[in-house]
């Protein structure tokens, strides 16, 4: 695993992003440089390398970015979440709470099977909302949920508790803000 490389070198703080008082963790220079990106996929898929991943899931839009890779890396299918009606066929959705409002999220109904082993990988994992709601439309799918991976885990919004109550499958966090 990449114990050598400072990915936070690479996260750009937005002060007042974007609202007053927010402090927004701009990742898109780790994906741009070339080591921290190889770094970044190579680091993930090696945690998961012996777990059977058979897919990884990725959330709209840059779980897709995050994800891909990884599953390239570990030799995995990726599958797409989207937001509602940006997927073709038929899908299974899920509602879910947001701090100020609901949210839906879309997979196509035979994404994944009995048999797969997932992965959900995203970017930011904040009060853990998506992540669980895709862990759960993963669930009712029937396949088994692995793990939850991200590159930046907001420690201070308790995602952990949100996907512990989901289940207790495993968070992996490159960065982890307290």
């Amino acid at each position: 695993m990449s114990d050598t490389f400072d990915f936070s070198s690479l996260v750009v703080d937005i002060p007042d992003y974007p609202e007053p008082g927010v402090v927004f963790k701009d990742i898109t220079p780790l994906f741009a440089d070339p080591k921290g990106f190889h770094a970044l996929v190579s680091d993930i898929a090696e945690h998961f390398q012996g777990a059977g991943i058979t897919k990884v899931v990725g959330p709209e839009a840059r779980g897709f970015m995050t994800g891909a890779p990884v599953a390239y890396e570990l030799g995995a299918g990726f599958i797409p979440v989207r937001k509602p009606g940006k997927l073709p066929r038929k899908t299974r959705s899920i509602g879910y709470e947001l701090e100020y409002g609901t949210d839906s999220l879309e997979i196509h109904a035979d994404a994944v099977c009995s048999n797969d082993r997932v992965l959900i990988v995203d970017d930011l994992i904040a009060t853990g909302g998506t992540a669980a709601a895709t862990g759960k439309l993963i669930q009712d799918l029937g396949a088994q949920l692995v793990g939850y991976a991200c590159i930046l885990e907001l420690a201070f919004l308790n995602p952990r508790e949100a996907l512990a109550q989901a289940g207790n499958q495993e968070l992996y966090s490159l960065i982890t803000v307290h």
